[in-house]
């Protein structure tokens, strides 16, 4: 195991949420799906206790609402409460003034529900990117100290390849914290988790993290959602045949792969990790 800390980090939403999902489950009809994210949260903790791993959860406002004493189960567990936004809407779709709302109602439903602060906010579908600056500027004025809402690759759904790959300030007083690439033939190529780390065999990620934690000397940022350990999900009908590869490649084999990486490399929280000046002073208050 490599000494450098990395950040783990959980997308707190169920599997008909995703972005992808959009145009065949519409949001009205969210409340009447099969919500599954009660027990493979109950899995993930289980797995982190195991271990003794605190990690960061991005939860959306809609889960913490129905969810509240799931919301409190991490916190009294020592994980980090982070926000995902209310209703899985990209920032992107959003007008600035629905953003604003969205990321506010989401932050205040869940220091209500935990009575902590929550100082990060990642965005669906990494979806801030150069069409959206003003983003950051209503994630300052809410409050949030950093986000973790670009991944610096190219994707048809999400990326920013220009963007910086490491921690940088965007706004006095907000951080960004990118999910993590490694540099390789003049292209960033993800290895910061979500579909690619089914896709990949095992010893690629590891070797790719690895990379970035002894090359460079950076700690990495990783992140997966539940429903990624949930092969019995159901499946939905009338999507495409490379959404359909994307979502259900290898959830089967997700919970190893995800044990295999807990062993080899060193986690953390997110603020404790990019933040440790900080966490410790909301610990300490």
């Amino acid at each position: 195991m490599h000494t450098l800390t990395n950040a783990l980090t959980i997308d707190v939403e169920d599997y008909f949420q995703v972005s992808a999902f959009n145009a065949h489950i519409p949001r009205l009809d969210w409340n009447l799906k099969d919500c599954r994210i009660e027990a493979n949260l109950t899995r993930i903790l289980a797995l982190l206790s195991s271990r003794n791993i605190k990690a960061t959860f991005f939860t959306l406002g809609w889960i913490a609402e129905r969810y509240p004493a799931l919301i409190r189960q991490i916190v009294a567990q020592g994980h980090e409460l982070a926000s995902h936004g209310y209703g899985h809407e990209r920032v992107n779709a959003q007008t600035p003034a629905a953003f604003a709302a969205d990321i506010g109602l989401a932050k205040c439903i869940l220091e209500d529900l935990a009575a902590c602060e929550v100082p990060g906010y990642r965005a669906p579908s990494f979806s801030i990117n150069d069409d959206t600056p003003w983003a950051y500027d209503a994630l300052a004025q809410a409050g949030y100290r950093y986000s973790s809402s670009t991944y610096p690759i190219r994707h048809d759904h999400y990326g920013r390849p220009d963007a910086p790959r490491f921690v940088h300030q965007v706004r006095p007083g907000l951080t960004e914290i990118p999910i993590t690439s490694v540099r390789l033939f003049n292209n960033n190529l993800p290895c910061g988790g979500g579909g690619y780390f089914r896709l990949y065999p095992y010893a690629l990620s590891r070797w790719m993290l690895r990379r970035v934690n002894t090359h460079e000397q950076q700690a990495g940022v990783f992140y997966f959602h539940p429903w990624e350990l949930d092969a019995e999900q159901p499946r939905v009908a009338g999507i495409d045949r490379k959404t359909r590869f994307r979502h259900y490649l290898n959830l089967q084999h997700m919970e190893q792969r995800l044990t295999q990486l807990l062993g080899d490399f060193k986690w953390g929280r997110m603020d404790q990790v990019f933040l440790p000046s900080e966490a410790a002073h909301a610990v300490a208050a």
